[in-house]
């Protein structure tokens, strides 16, 4: 009794002291306690949250599960076998070895399970039988020219490629430390930037241009039909600047035969483009210079770049097109994040925030509506419009 009423005293004499110098002992007290009463959670809470933990942990695997199929060819096998084969049938297709067959049930099961196939238990006594989904449809090229031109399975070889993913782990570092300040995630990663590594390695380039055909053949054919207002009237000539193999100018071409249409693009990938009757290649670089058009399209190039990198591109190209009266515009078909058609709005938000973080590999950023407006009034445009586009991307329309 005694010793508890000297440790009281003391306390009391302690708190006082402190007191006296300002520091607010109690309120501190209080607030760790506020703080810990915010960290508590029940016996479930703390089960579902380990949960909903590992499974962020593991989305990665999503991601590497389809390259797999992709490379595999598992939708082509589930064609070719008329749209439901078991997993004997997926092996015999794609050349697995028997000996994989529970491993390959493994996949299919995180597959199936994450929509892009889907599965029948009960059509086969007890096998699954598997089908396509409308995501796996867009894996399929064994169906003809029809399936061809649909066929998204380069992509999934851009987007779930080791270089970029192995930029993407260096963020920590290119986050804190000094040095890195001034170089991308890639450079990080790798020593050079991306565009460099692609120059560099054949092998690079083909999947990219690849790529990125695949994804102009699905786009342009769906965007020229839906949005042929907005194609229907570039002008008489049209310069597709950062166009690769010319994709995307070739639908254009085809749909409009009246526009003469061009492709800008680096001597290297010009080099490498195929002969067509309807189009000129030519080789620059779009920072120095862009030829005389009454468009000039812009797909998926300006969120390779950041802000000061975009204004000069975009001031090349305002230096290329006539006035707005006399029909002078420009195209960029991009992402504008926030513009999502409401029926999709929360996959689209998803794949939008995802799809930034993957940009900062190489520096470049998914903008939202006032972020565009920055660039293209700094680079001295007047005016602008959205026509927001069922899908990952809108079409932007900017005047001088």
């Amino acid at each position: 009794m005694h010793s508890l009423s000297r440790r009281s005293t003391f306390q009391l004499y302690y708190m006082r002291t402190e007191l006296n110098k300002g520091l607010p002992i109690i309120r501190h007290t209080m607030a760790s306690h506020d703080q810990e009463d915010e960290l508590a959670m029940s016996s479930d809470e703390l089960l579902q949250a380990q949960l909903e933990l590992y499974n962020h942990c593991f989305a990665f695997v999503k991601s590497m599960a389809l390259a797999a199929a992709t490379d595999l060819r598992i939708a082509d096998a589930i064609h070719l076998r008329g749209g439901a084969a078991t997993l004997s049938d997926l092996a015999a297709e794609t050349g697995i070895h028997p000996t994989k067959l529970s491993h390959l049930r493994r996949l299919m099961r995180v597959l199936t399970t994450s929509g892009v196939f889907s599965a029948d238990v009960k059509a086969s006594g007890g096998d699954a039988v598997f089908k396509l989904t409308r995501v796996s449809r867009l894996l399929v090229g064994a169906g003809g020219e029809h399936s061809r031109r649909r066929d998204l399975s380069p992509m999934v070889g851009v987007f779930v490629n080791p270089v970029a993913v192995t930029a993407l782990f260096s963020i920590r570092e290119w986050f804190t430390d000094e040095t890195s300040a001034a170089s991308s995630l890639f450079e990080v990663a790798h020593g050079c930037t991306r565009w460099e590594m692609i120059a560099k390695d054949a092998g690079d380039d083909r999947v990219f241009n690849a790529g990125m055909a695949a994804d102009s053949c699905l786009s342009m054919e769906i965007l020229l039909r839906e949005c042929s207002g907005v194609f229907g009237s570039v002008g008489s000539s049209l310069v597709d600047v950062g166009g690769a193999h010319g994709t995307a100018a070739m639908a254009i071409a085809k749909a409009f035969p009246h526009v003469k249409c061009s492709v800008l693009d680096l001597p290297l990938v010009v080099a490498g483009a195929p002969a067509v009757d309807n189009l000129t290649f030519i080789a620059g670089d779009m920072f120095e210079y862009i030829p005389p058009a009454d468009t000039v399209l812009l797909k998926w190039v300006l969120h390779d770049w950041p802000d000061e990198d975009c204004i000069k591109i975009l001031r090349q190209c305002k230096k290329a097109i006539p006035t707005r009266d006399a029909g002078g515009k420009v195209i960029i078909m991009d992402m504008v994040v926030g513009y999502a058609v409401p029926q999709q709005e929360i996959v689209s938000k998803e794949a939008e925030v995802l799809f930034d973080v993957f940009m900062m590999y190489i520096d470049g950023i998914q903008r939202e509506e006032h972020e565009w407006s920055k660039i293209f009034f700094e680079a001295g445009f007047s005016d602008y419009k959205i026509t927001p586009v069922t899908g990952i991307r809108s079409i932007i329309e900017v005047y001088p």
